[in-house]
């Protein structure tokens, strides 16, 4: 919130500099992923989360020594930026692949619903909040917040036991076979087309990134525009989203497992494409901000399952030993998706419509999960 804040104050109403910011939150995916993916495997993944967030904290806390005047340089943010999300790297790759060492197979449902729940209670509270409080105590005021947050989750952190069974034993044939860091990662990589479900999974992952990539700063300009405010509204909205993705993620966590998890991906698809033509069709109409949290609300329903099984998919279906290299290869390969598509969105958007484009994601989502579902279908068939 602080940093579209910051980018509306210098630049209002423009997708292409407010995708340029946001792309050094992208950029460390395909610098720092790989090195990350194999270091996270090699040392104590728990570890690694504390010191990503002190870290974390550090650099946020140094934005508003350099945002001494809203028209400063930009670049050193840029650079605060871009570490920070290095560092985020680390955590989020130590956070998926650490899930499997807490609870058995048959927990893994529930776990990573639980996981993306309490992911779900943060984005109500920090998006809600922190879109009213960014306009009430400045932009300054915002990143020092921010920074907070990061050393409390440190603290919160030591205090997680887990035994990390994998850790001595990979030491040790790490230290045998000696492998170089850029070797490690290509392992990864090449895993994924070599196993059938994990590249559907892989694809999944990619078609959902590209949507959100190419969604992701039209949607934001657009809500600006059309409910007047930079960040309450868009804030609030955020909140709404993640009250949908919260309680999504306890109905499926809880009834999920009777389901095909591939089905329910593609379901979710054609009821997320639905969605976001009647948000920005119904919005575009009436400027309604009852109207874009109800359907807000709603997307975030739509959307928890297809989080929850792709990663519930992949625990399943990667060993141990390669998840940290594995979720990283996936992590370079969805983030370019969605780099791509929000500097296409955002280039079009310049001189689009907004909304059109919006409308037009929206379709393309609903196309893709009904062709997801009648292949689906037809594959059952062809097997019985």
């Amino acid at each position: 919130m602080a940093l579209i804040a910051l980018m509306s104050a210098r630049s209002p109403g423009s997708t292409l500099n407010l995708a340029k910011l946001l792309s050094f939150t992208i950029i460390p995916v395909f610098v720092i992923g790989p090195v990350a993916g194999v270091y996270v495997d090699r040392y104590s993944r728990r570890r690694i989360m504390i010191i990503s967030d002190i870290l974390r904290g550090v650099f946020i806390l140094s934005i508003p020594l350099f945002l001494m005047d809203i028209k400063d340089k930009i670049l050193p943010i840029y650079i605060a930026v871009f570490l920070s999300y290095s560092v985020t790297r680390f955590f989020l790759t130590s956070k998926l692949s650490i899930i499997p060492d807490l609870v058995t197979n048959n927990q893994l449902l529930a776990a990573n619903s639980l996981s993306s729940t309490t992911a779900m209670i943060a984005a109500i509270l920090g998006f809600g909040i922190g879109g009213v409080l960014v306009e009430l105590v400045g932009i300054k005021g915002g990143f020092y917040i921010d920074s907070t947050t990061f050393f409390l989750s440190a603290v919160m952190i030591t205090l997680i036991s887990v035994k990390e069974a994998n850790s001595i034993l990979n030491k040790i044939q790490n230290r045998i076979e000696k492998k170089s860091i850029f070797k490690e990662f290509k392992e990864g990589l090449s895993y994924i087309p070599r196993d059938k479900k994990v590249l559907f999974v892989s694809a999944i992952q990619f078609l959902l990134m590209s949507g959100i990539g190419s969604v992701y700063v039209i949607i934001i300009i657009f809500i600006q525009q059309t409910l007047g405010s930079a960040t309450r509204h868009l804030g609030l909205l955020v909140m709404f989203l993640g009250a949908g993705l919260f309680l999504g993620s306890v109905i499926y966590g809880g009834f999920g497992s009777r389901f095909s998890k591939v089905k329910i991906i593609f379901f979710s698809l054609i009821i997320c494409g639905i969605l976001i033509i009647s948000f920005t069709a119904l919005v575009k109409i009436s400027c309604s901000f009852l109207v874009a949290a109800l359907i807000a609300f709603l997307l975030g329903l739509s959307v928890s399952p297809i989080a929850i099984s792709n990663n519930t998919l992949l625990h399943e279906l990667i060993p141990n030993q390669m998840r940290g290299k594995i979720f990283s290869s996936l992590e370079i390969v969805s983030h370019l998706a969605f780099l791509s598509f929000m500097f296409l969105s955002a280039l079009l958007g310049e001189y689009l419509d907004r909304a059109w484009i919006l409308i037009f994601i929206g379709v393309l989502f609903s196309i893709f999960g009904i062709i997801g579902l009648f292949l689906k279908f037809r594959y059952e068939r062809l097997r019985l």
